[in-house]
């Protein structure tokens, strides 16, 4: 396994902020969804762009987490530890299926094609919110329940 990169101790941190980012997210996602029901098409688009740019923040802290520390571990076995896995397996399968969709999502939104936005976006949509929400669950499951030893 290659060198981690030493960028000091703070980024010991970055679970949490990448918990608190996802959290985020994913009421901004609730949020944006519950605002274009209602037909708030300005206020849906505040929640939605602010979801997508904690995505962009979430991506940095990741990214720049497993850079510079050793992956993270569950500290428990059994059914908790099978109920994790299944949870993570979902979330990191999940997640790449999710971010060409929202890709898409958001450019048809922003070049103004709304029929193809649509049609996407309610496929896109609760994809995106489980891994948020998985997210938010594995690090709970992993630095807050269960963390190792």
């Amino acid at each position: 396994m290659p060198n981690k990169f030493d960028f000091g101790t703070w980024t010991e941190n970055l679970p949490h902020v990448i918990g608190s980012v996802n959290t985020l997210a994913a009421l901004s996602l609730v949020a944006g969804y519950f605002f274009i029901r209602m037909k708030r098409i300005e206020v849906h688009r505040v929640f939605m762009g602010t979801a997508f740019g904690l995505g962009i923040v979430f991506l940095v802290c990741y990214v720049l987490y497993h850079l510079t520390n050793p992956p993270s571990k569950i500290g428990a076995d059994g059914a908790v530890k099978v109920i994790y896995l299944l949870i993570l397996a979902s979330h990191v399968l999940l997640s790449i299926i999710v971010l060409p969709l929202v890709l898409r999502a958001m450019f048809f939104a922003v070049t103004g094609q709304i029929t193809r936005h649509r049609k996407i976006a309610r496929f896109a949509f609760p994809i995106w919110l489980y891994v948020t929400v998985s997210g938010v669950t594995v690090y709970l499951f992993v630095h807050q329940f269960f963390p190792q030893p």
